[in-house]
């Protein structure tokens, strides 16, 4: 063998080595196909952006190449929730090996729709909101990440206290329409009430509401809010911040997506890492495992990240102790 035969020979070695493995789905002439439902567009916030490459970058160094031994169909419902239902039915009629959903109301749409196609979510919580029988064994096709939001409410409200310590009322934003954050609002309500802190609880269902919202709680004296996060507030965390901005009303967030966009502080799940994380379920499904025998995990990581541009906007002082304790300070 000539020296030019030995080196192709060696480098296709090499690149069979280096190829990523085939799953279980391929070696039945099948490429598995992901169905994931995304809610806002394709651009997205900058948050949007590295919660989804969390997930392609780990399913990459899992072994799969988008195109080559993995289909993705993504859905951009908009900010629509509505659109959701319509992009899971489609999902059924692909028959996708797996769907990937992000929310309560999302994935119970989900379940509804579907019993026999895997889901890997990302849930507020999943056991609250009746989504699986227990974090160990889930049961049925649901499994994933579920980040326990609810016990984190009264760490927000405590947070956002420390920032404004002469908080006489608060305002809370929540969806109704989204069970996890009505816990949330009466956790929240529990503990203001403990500090003889008065609540205005503002139904948000539209963001054509956002302007009255936002005169409601001037009209009512409130001395700062606690947004509670869902895919709805989510959608709209731009119109959200400018408008908290623009009342000086000091405000709270659950994720950092809102902060990026203006928002003064939020605290909560990493989400990029419960992106990151859910791959390794996908990865377990496509190669055999039942989602139901799958235990559900809960976040290891959280962050809390305050906007100092906004904080002197508002004419805010943050104590030094609560910024020596910010993962993230944006100045």
């Amino acid at each position: 063998m000539n020296r030019r035969c030995l080196c192709i020979t060696i480098a296709a070695f090499c690149f069979l080595l280096a190829a990523p493995p085939v799953v279980e789905a391929q070696q039945a002439g099948k490429i598995p196909r992901l169905g994931w439902l995304i809610n806002n567009t394709p651009t997205g916030s900058r948050d949007d952006q590295l919660f989804r490459q969390a997930l392609l970058n780990q399913l990459h160094e899992l072994g799969y190449v988008e195109g080559h031994n993995l289909l993705i169909e993504r859905r951009y419902a908009e900010g629509r929730m509505e659109r959701h239902r319509a992009f899971i039915d489609e999902f059924v009629r692909l028959k996708v090996d797996v769907i990937f959903a992000v929310g309560d109301q999302v994935i119970e749409m989900a379940k509804d729709a579907t019993s026999d196609i895997p889901i890997v979510m990302v849930a507020c919580d999943a056991v609250g909101a009746g989504l699986i029988a227990s974090l160990s064994h889930p049961g049925g096709n649901i499994t994933g990440m579920t980040c326990i939001t609810n016990d984190l409410s009264a760490k927000r409200a405590e947070l956002l206290r420390q920032v404004v310590p002469t908080l006489r009322r608060l305002a809370v934003l929540y969806n109704p329409a989204d069970p996890h954050t009505v816990r949330e609002l009466k956790q929240t309500r529990a503990l203001a009430e403990a500090w003889k802190v008065p609540v205005q609880a503002l139904e948000f269902r539209d963001a054509d509401q956002l302007e009255a919202l936002f005169a409601s709680m001037k009209k009512e004296r409130a001395s700062a809010l606690l947004t509670i996060g869902d895919n709805l507030t989510g959608a709209h965390a731009a119109a959200i911040a400018r408008l908290a901005a623009k009342n000086r009303l000091p405000t709270m967030y659950g994720f950092r997506g809102f902060v990026d966009v203006g928002g003064l502080m939020s605290y909560g799940v990493n989400l990029p890492d419960m992106s990151r994380r859910a791959a390794f379920y996908v990865d377990k499904i496509l190669k055999g495992a039942k989602p139901g025998d799958l235990p559900v995990e809960q976040p290891t990581k959280f962050e809390l990240v305050i906007n100092l541009k906004t904080a002197k906007t508002l004419g805010l002082t943050i104590p030094p102790s609560l910024l020596g304790r910010a993962d993230e300070v944006i100045e």
